[in-house]
């Protein structure tokens, strides 16, 4: 008899109820909130639904994070190898060749001017690190934060681990992808407060047509001038041109499928259900992940104002040709950033077509973001 009731006392106790604590339990209504938000509302499910899962995967069985060292057998927890890849810049630096194998750069060549709105959008980075120096953070730490400014998860997660802010990394990731499934919210009243109703129906002309030789030397040439500037950023520009060479050469066509649709996915969801992972309750509930979440939204706020902004004097000096709307598209979330930004002037006027003039600046702001990082590796020398 005794041996059935320790059988079911074992059985019982090993069971998560009795291993949970109340921040566990608080970091799983995150995690179906956050669940909530992309099945029923749509809010990037690509991005949320493994976050999310990661997320109540992790405060369930913290063990599928736990490390080798920490295992009697010595073998690490499932998500931890899937972290590795994180930390180790690879899964970031693919999901940007992804990114390039999908989108078009034309509208950026076709409008060059695009580029001054795309390092506009940057503010919000930089901003955003001088207010994290002055929140109590050391400067690798500050920079590693700043980059959500510009929405781009891949990028944040990069730089933090080259500055080795592993302990943050969770915090920063899970803030920069959720502003990036959040853009069609956030982003609409800031452009609105800085735009007047008549410059949100401007129409702009179509863009010039792009040859083919323009298109396959851009990535070429970007490699080459980025990366001799600043090298440490050849893992990001050269991954992001590299899958765009595949797409514009016409010569590779299953490796543009390949990059921009079942490795991308792939990619997507070990980043994504790691990064989710990496907020235990231990990890995430604290005061410097308030100060994290904050900042970045400070930062997000102000990078599309300052493309907004820009945007605006643009249309001033250019007779009134440029609609200040694209300029909050120099946020680096590619396509999300630019659907809003079309969003946005049809409401004004259902005829305005502005998503592919948009394109320009969210394609510059790709490729500002991860300036940016090279610039504060620079900085302190990584």
């Amino acid at each position: 008899m005794s041996y059935i009731v320790d059988t079911l006392s074992n059985l019982i106790h090993s069971t998560a109820f009795f291993n949970l604590t109340w921040g566990n339990y608080l970091m799983i209504l995150v995690a179906l909130v956050f669940l909530y938000l992309a099945i029923k509302h749509g809010f990037e499910p690509l991005l949320l639904v493994p976050i999310a899962f990661g997320m109540l995967l992790v405060n369930i069985y913290p063990d599928i994070m736990a490390r080798p060292e920490d295992m009697s057998n010595g073998v690490g927890g499932l998500l931890h190898y899937f972290y590795l890849l994180d930390e180790w810049s690879i899964l970031p630096s693919l999901i940007f060749m992804g990114v390039g194998a999908m989108t078009d750069f034309g509208p950026l060549i076709a409008n060059p001017i695009s580029f001054l709105m795309g390092a506009a959008a940057q503010l919000g980075i930089y901003m955003a690190y001088f207010l994290a120096i002055f929140l109590g953070f050391n400067g690798k730490a500050a920079a590693a934060i700043s980059i959500i400014g510009g929405a781009d998860g891949p990028t944040s997660i990069f730089l933090a681990g080259k500055l080795g802010q592993t302990t943050l990394m969770g915090p920063i990731a899970v803030a920069a992808y959720s502003y990036m499934s959040l853009v069609p919210i956030i982003q609409p009243p800031i452009m609105k407060l800085f735009t007047t109703e008549e410059e949100r129906k401007i129409k702009m002309q179509q863009l010039r047509p792009v040859s083919k030789l323009e298109k396959i030397l851009f990535p070429i040439v970007i490699t080459i001038v980025v990366c001799l500037i600043l090298p440490s950023t050849a893992p990001l520009v050269g991954m992001l041109m590299l899958g765009n060479l595949f797409r514009e050469s016409g010569v590779v066509g299953q490796l543009t499928e390949t990059a921009s649709n079942a490795l991308m996915y792939i990619v997507v969801i070990l980043l994504g259900t790691s990064v989710g992972a990496s907020t235990s309750a231990e990890a995430f509930l604290n005061v410097d992940t308030l100060k994290i979440v904050v900042l970045g939204l400070v930062a997000f706020a102000c990078g599309t104002a300052g493309g907004v902004l820009l945007g605006k004097l643009l249309c001033k000096l250019t007779h009134g040709k440029i609609n200040p709307l694209i300029g909050s598209a120099g946020v680096s979330a590619v396509p999300m950033a630019a659907r809003v930004s079309q969003k946005v002037g049809a409401e004004a006027d259902p005829t305005n077509f502005l998503l592919m003039h948009a394109m320009g600046p969210n394609v510059a702001g790709v490729i500002g973001t991860a300036v940016a990082a090279g610039t504060f590796m620079a900085i302190f020398g990584v």
